[in-house]
């Protein structure tokens, strides 16, 4: 598992052990971490998933009044030192 995987997945253990339901997903370019927020999160409980939270490098929250609220996170895999890193329009 790649770096960003192990970190992910570290991050998803620490909101399922604060009560949230978590996936991860691996992306060719980062891996995801989402979770399922319940209406009735208490605002410490927020507090602490916000703590989790801030060690990705990107997060978020999508709310709709269909589907609830779903937490999510990212974090980047490496990118490399040399090649072609960004494909033919990144080329300098």
């Amino acid at each position: 598992m790649p770096a960003s995987g192990v970190s992910a997945a570290a991050l998803a253990a620490r909101l399922s052990a604060l009560g949230l339901l978590t996936r991860v997903e691996e992306h060719p370019r980062h891996t995801s971490v989402e979770a399922e927020v319940p209406d009735a999160l208490s605002a410490e409980s927020w507090r602490e998933v916000l703590d989790v939270v801030a060690e990705a490098d990107r997060f978020g929250l999508l709310a709709t009044s269909m589907n609830g609220r779903t937490l999510w996170a990212v974090v980047r895999k490496a990118v490399p030192a040399t090649g072609d890193v960004g494909g033919p329009s990144h080329q300098r």
